[in-house]
């Protein structure tokens, strides 16, 4: 019985190469070249730069984060009085809220898993589809769906006005107590450029510390780098290329399974979706913008087949071209401790989450008695 116990840990966690892990231990220069694809340009891995950067026009301040802070967990703003940007991106959750598709309005479900927020300040493009650029436009666009928190913003600051704390909140942050819809969310996007995660152990190796990564996680990351292929679309600092790709994830006609090609109507974008960034990853399940793959075991297993391509519906009654798998997919044939390995490299991206507890206290409306 006990050689049948080593036998089992011996094949979960094969031993690791001592050569290539010395490599990994040099600068990034003495390490085997990523495998990819020809027509790939993909950056090579970094640390995150501490903090996002702000526009010009919405410079972040101690004090419109401060703001943005209450206004992210301001009920009020939804259309119910019972939403707030936090109820799908709550912070014991991984700034998500662990459901395969979000809830909004009225319990209405939504057709899209909600992504953290985490980091989104460092992305060019948001939503899963890419359709606005900028966190301010995302938070406007959440505000006003129907399906998600139904806001009418003249009823929501109509409602601020009567409450005497946030007059003092937004002359603290812009110079006098009007409120607006422009400011309410240049303030909720100001607090979200200051959620991030930059500590990883992940990010202190690439900063020098090689220590920071155990011989396993070191064989995860190189496979990462090359057998696994995942630096096709996850490379550069945020571990994501900000382009769109379809993995056979959306099937005709079911949910949003445009993506991409709802904005660009571009035919190679049809069911694409963003390449999310992977810090934390170990604490945002589920996966994939339909929220399918309940745990990273089941991601990496539907990779390591290498996905599917989506038969055509005849007759479907929608006109959209068929979704095709993206190039940069193949079958990995990665064995199991191989998977285990990119599994553990994939854990050392979780890092301190940005955390509040309790929830900011909110103001209330001074009683009419």
């Amino acid at each position: 019985m006990r050689w049948c116990l080593v036998l089992l840990l011996w094949v979960g966690h094969a031993a690791a190469d001592p050569a290539l892990t010395a490599l990994y231990r040099q600068p990034q220069a003495h390490w085997p070249p990523p495998t990819l694809d020809a027509d790939v340009q993909a950056k090579p891995l970094a640390a995150l730069p501490s903090a996002p950067p702000c526009p010009a026009s919405a410079p972040c301040t101690e004090a419109s984060r401060a703001l943005g802070k209450q206004l992210f967990f301001e009920r009020r703003l939804s259309g119910s009085g019972q939403l707030a940007c936090a109820s799908c991106h709550d912070p014991d959750l991984g700034w998500a809220d662990g459901r395969r598709q979000a809830i909004g309005h009225n319990r209405q479900v939504g057709d899209m898993n909600s992504p953290t927020v985490v980091n989104s300040g460092y992305l060019q493009r948001l939503f899963w589809d890419g359709r606005v650029d900028s966190l301010e436009q995302q938070a406007m666009a959440s505000w006003l769906n129907p399906v998600e928190m139904a806001g009418n913003p003249a009823a929501a600051i109509a409602t601020l006005e009567r409450i005497p704390g946030y007059a003092e909140l937004f002359a603290q942050a812009y110079g006098d107590a009007t409120i607006s819809s422009e400011r309410i969310v240049n303030a909720i996007a100001s607090f979200s450029r200051s959620l991030t995660l930059t500590n990883t152990r992940f990010d202190l190796f690439m900063r020098g510390d090689t220590d920071a990564l155990d011989e396993q996680e070191i064989q995860g990351l190189h496979l990462f780098r090359t057998k696994a292929r995942c630096m096709n679309c996850h490379n550069g600092p945020l571990l994501s290329d900000q382009s769109f790709h379809h993995l056979g994830t959306s099937f005709h006609t079911v949910g949003n399974f445009k993506g991409r090609y709802q904005v660009t109507r571009d035919v190679s974008e049809v069911g694409a979706f963003r390449t999310p960034p992977l810090r934390g990853v170990g604490k945002t399940a589920p996966y994939l913008h339909t929220g399918m793959a309940t745990d990273l075991d089941m991601l990496l297993s539907l990779y390591n087949m290498g996905w599917w391509q989506n038969a055509e519906i005849p007759d479907s009654g929608d006109d959209t071209p068929q979704a095709q798998l993206s190039p940069l997919i193949r079958p990995l044939q990665l064995e199991a401790d191989e998977l285990a390995a990119l599994k553990a490299f994939l854990l050392s991206l979780n890092g301190n989450m940005p955390y509040v507890a309790p929830p900011p206290e909110l103001p209330e409306v001074p009683s009419t008695n």
